[in-house]
């Protein structure tokens, strides 16, 4: 799986040492399988230190939800035991749990904020599940061990993928009257995508056209078995 981290500052070694308490999963390096959202987080970061913000790629080794060695905690949407893990770790300064990887969604802005409100007593805990059923979707994984870090490996990209990726995104908008942030996270999260930052398929020496073809047959696929 390939996973993104949205900073105003490429990461090239990951210290957890620098990672902050009071997090919603704890002390830990986060990710997320959203393109989008990582550049978000970048961009915000990049205003705060004046900088221009930065997403880096790591490529998740999955097996990691096998290993028995592993502590993994996923959250599939928002719930009770979610709410009560972020509220938990929120008060927590470190480390706040035993786990190796959580992965689940994100408390943005405005989850946030309801969850001051809930806190506040100004909302019960039901009506506030309630309202999270019609959030939009968002994603995070952190990893909060050294052992968990070992499943991540940054992808080198070379400018050339670079290019391929704008043209690629903005021909699915245009091609399929699709909004950007839907191509985007459609790309990246591509079968296609991941062979293309794959230097041994060696597809990123093709043109963009034949790798925005092979795209649009497996996207035509995925139609099919959806059907």
């Amino acid at each position: 799986m390939i996973l993104y981290h949205g900073s105003y500052t490429e990461i090239n070694v990951i210290d957890l040492k620098k990672t902050k308490p009071y997090k919603d999963f704890g002390r830990a390096f986060y990710l997320t399988k959203y393109y989008e959202q990582a550049i978000t987080w970048a961009n915000r970061l990049g205003r705060e230190y004046k900088k221009e913000g930065i997403v880096t790629e790591f490529e998740f080794d999955e097996y990691a939800y096998e290993d028995e060695s592993l502590k993994v905690l996923k959250f599939d949407e928002y719930n009770e035991q979610w709410l009560d893990f972020v509220v938990f770790n929120r008060s927590k300064r470190n480390p706040a749990h035993e786990y190796d990887i959580v992965e689940g969604p994100v408390a943005d802005d405005d989850v946030t904020q309801q969850i001051d409100t809930y806190l506040a007593g100004k909302i019960a805990k039901e009506d506030f599940l309630d309202e999270l059923k019609y959030h939009k979707p968002t994603h995070q994984i952190a990893f909060c061990t050294l052992k968990s870090l070992q499943m991540l490996e940054k992808i080198k990209k070379s400018k050339f993928v670079n290019d391929i990726d704008d043209a690629i995104t903005q021909s699915l908008v245009t091609e399929f009257d699709m909004t950007e942030q839907h191509a985007i996270d459609l790309y990246f999260q591509s079968v296609t995508y991941g062979k293309l930052v794959d230097e041994n398929t060696e597809l990123h020496k093709k043109t963009w056209q034949e790798i925005f073809e092979l795209l649009k047959i497996e996207l035509k696929c995925q139609q099919g078995k959806s059907k």
